[in-house]
């Protein structure tokens, strides 16, 4: 799934509190791949690293530095994602609802990678065991993506609408 996408969908799941909350849920959604990704392409832009971030994709995956792949190890693991979950968890004594859209992220992405660029490691540490799901851009998953992101927002936003015109 693309980036801003997983931003959305974050912030509708699990922001729906307040604006403060869709925003961090937001950001919270963004972070598994900008702390993998982002950071290559910032060490580019910047360059810090060659400029190879532009070209990176299937047909060359050894121009990827290899903390880019430990990082994305780490951001899209559902173990790990539930352990920092539980921690914030009894650290707060509640849960901290934002952060579901990290696991959301994850669960997003198990279908929508292949094994041809970054399959989701959503059980590692635990296991390497990857599902070769279907490409986010390819036509039967992109589109379809778009059109229920703008319908949920449409709906959201008219609800939302309608509740307070009944106040």
């Amino acid at each position: 799934m693309d980036i801003v996408s997983h931003g959305l969908w974050g912030g509708i799941v699990a922001g729906k509190k307040n604006r403060r909350t869709y925003w961090t849920a937001f950001l919270i959604g963004i972070l598994p791949d900008f702390f993998s990704f982002g950071i290559f392409f910032l060490a580019t832009i910047f360059r810090i690293t060659p400029d190879i971030a532009w070209h990176a994709g299937p047909d060359n995956l050894e121009i990827v530095p290899e903390y880019v792949t430990h990082l994305y190890n780490i951001t899209h693991s559902l173990v790990v994602f539930v352990v920092v979950f539980l921690l914030v968890f009894m650290i707060r004594r509640k849960p901290f609802v934002p952060l579901l859209a990290w696991g959301l992220h994850i669960i997003m992405d198990i279908p929508t990678h292949s094994s041809a660029f970054f399959p989701t490691p959503f059980l590692w540490p635990v296991s390497n065991f990857r599902i070769d799901g279907v490409s986010w851009v390819h036509p039967y998953i992109f589109f379809p993506n778009l059109i229920l992101l703008v319908s949920v927002y449409l709906f959201y936003f008219g609800y939302w609408r309608i509740r307070r015109s009944r106040r």
